[in-house]
C-alpha cells in the first residue's frame, strides 16, 4: 500500500471522520467566541478557564462520575466565581488569573497522579485527543455552536456596542451586566466541551489565534467574526489532515497550522487590514 492509499484508507475510518467533524465544529466555535473574547480582552480569561478545567475533570474522576457531566457545571460556576473575584479585587487582572490557573492546574495534576486509571492519560488531557471524540461529543458541540451563533446573531447590535465601547453600550440601554454574564457562561461551555478534543494547554490557541488572524485581514466587524470562525474550522481540518498524513499529534498539529495562518495574515495585514475590525 502506497502512502497515498494509506492516507485515503485513514480518511475512511469512522474515528478519523468524527475527528474531522469535531475539528471543524470545535475550531469554528473557538473562532466565533474568540472574535469577541479578543476584542473584549478576555483571551487570558479563556486560558485560565482551560487550565482550571482540569480540576473539574479531576473532581469527576474522584467522584466516579463521567468527567464531562461534572466539567460542564464546574466550568460555568468556576467562570462566574472568577469573574466576580476579578471585578471585586484590586489586584491586576492578569496576575490574579495567573494565580488561579497555575494553582488549579497544579492541584489537578497532583490529584490525577494518584488515580491509577489516569496515570497514562494525563498527556491526552493536557494536549487533547480529538481522535477519541464520540458522536455524543459532536452532538453537544454542534448544539453549542448553534446556540452560541443564535445568541450572538440575535443580540448582534448589543454585542457590537458592548465590544466597542461599554460606556456607550450602557448609555444606549444595553443590558451590559446580563450580556457579560451570558458571554462568560457560553465561553465556559465552549472550553468545557472542547477540552477532550483540544486539551487543557491548547484550548486558548483555538480561541485566540484565529481571532487575531482575522482581525489582521478584516476591515469590518461584519467580516471579522465569520472570517475568525472560518479560519478556526478550516485550520482545524487542515491540521488534522496533516496529522494523519505525517502521524503527528493531532492537537499540536492544528495549532501549528493556525500559527501558519496567523503568520500569513500578519504578512498580508499592511495591504488588507485597512482601519481594522474594531474600527
Amino acid at each position: 500500500m502506497t502512502p497515498w492509499e494509506g492516507w485515503l484508507d485513514l480518511l475512511q475510518q469512522p474515528f478519523m471522520q468524527r475527528a474531522l467533524i469535531g475539528g471543524l465544529l470545535t475550531g469554528s466555535l473557538g473562532g466565533l467566541l474568540g472574535s469577541f473574547a479578543v476584542l473584549r480582552q478576555l483571551s487570558f480569561f479563556s486560558d485560565a478557564l482551560g487550565h482550571s478545567a482540569l480540576l473539574g475533570i479531576t473532581l469527576g474522576v474522584l467522584l466516579g462520575v463521567n468527567p464531562t457531566l461534572v466539567l460542564i457545571p464546574f466550568a460555568v460556576l468556576f467562570a462566574l466565581m472568577v469573574s466576580r473575584l476579578v471585578d471585586n479585587n484590586r489586584l491586576p487582572t492578569d496576575a490574579l488569573l495567573n494565580i488561579i490557573y497555575s494553582s488549579s492546574l497544579a492541584l489537578a495534576v497532583v490529584a490525577l497522579s494518584f488515580v491509577d486509571s489516569y496515570k497514562g492519560g494525563i498527556a491526552n488531557l493536557l494536549f487533547g485527543d480529538i481522535l477519541g471524540v464520540s458522536w455524543l461529543d459532536l452532538g453537544l458541540i454542534l448544539l453549542l455552536l448553534i446556540g452560541a451563533s443564535g445568541y450572538l446573531l440575535l443580540s448582534r447590535r448589543d454585542q457590537i456596542l458592548l465590544t466597542l465601547d461599554e460606556s456607550l453600550a450602557r448609555s444606549r440601554g444595553v443590558a451590559v451586566g446580563l450580556h457579560r454574564l451570558l458571554f462568560i457562561v457560553v465561553l465556559a461551555l465552549v472550553v468545557a466541551l472542547s477540552i477532550k478534543a483540544v486539551g487543557v494547554l491548547l484550548i486558548s490557541a483555538f480561541v485566540v489565534i484565529p481571532a487575531c488572524a482575522s482581525r489582521l485581514v478584516s476591515n469590518s466587524f461584519n467580516l471579522y467574526v465569520p472570517v475568525a470562525a472560518g479560519l478556526g474550522g478550516g485550520c482545524a481540518v487542515l491540521g488534522l489532515l496533516l496529522s494523519g498524513a505525517l502521524s503527528l499529534p493531532s492537537g499540536p498539529s492544528v495549532v501549528i497550522v493556525q500559527l501558519a495562518g496567523f503568520l500569513l495574515a500578519l504578512a498580508l495585514a499592511p495591504r488588507s487590514r485597512g482601519s481594522g475590525a474594531a474600527g
